[in-house]
């Protein structure tokens, strides 16, 4: 299946780009997609677990995934 992963601020910096589509297998969870971007050119910057959001709710890495779902990658947000 197909997962859309969205990128944001120094995340979509870091890695060249705010979207992608990654390959994940059929009862995958966020966790299995967290190690797929890992392996990606520029993704050292991530903390080891990032805030993640599934179809814009927040998630658990043990979330599992479909085909379609929407998966959102935060960075931390300060503010003053």
């Amino acid at each position: 299946m197909k997962i859309t992963v969205r990128f944001f601020a120094s995340y979509a910096d870091g890695l060249g780009r705010s979207t992608i589509e990654l390959p994940l297998a059929e009862g995958g969870t966020v966790r299995d997609l967290m190690r797929s971007i890992a392996a990606l050119p520029g993704a050292a910057l991530l903390p080891p677990n990032p805030l993640i959001a599934v179809n814009q709710v927040y998630a658990p890495l043990t979330s599992i995934l479909a085909t379609g779902d929407e998966v959102a990658v935060i960075p931390p947000v300060a503010g003053g």
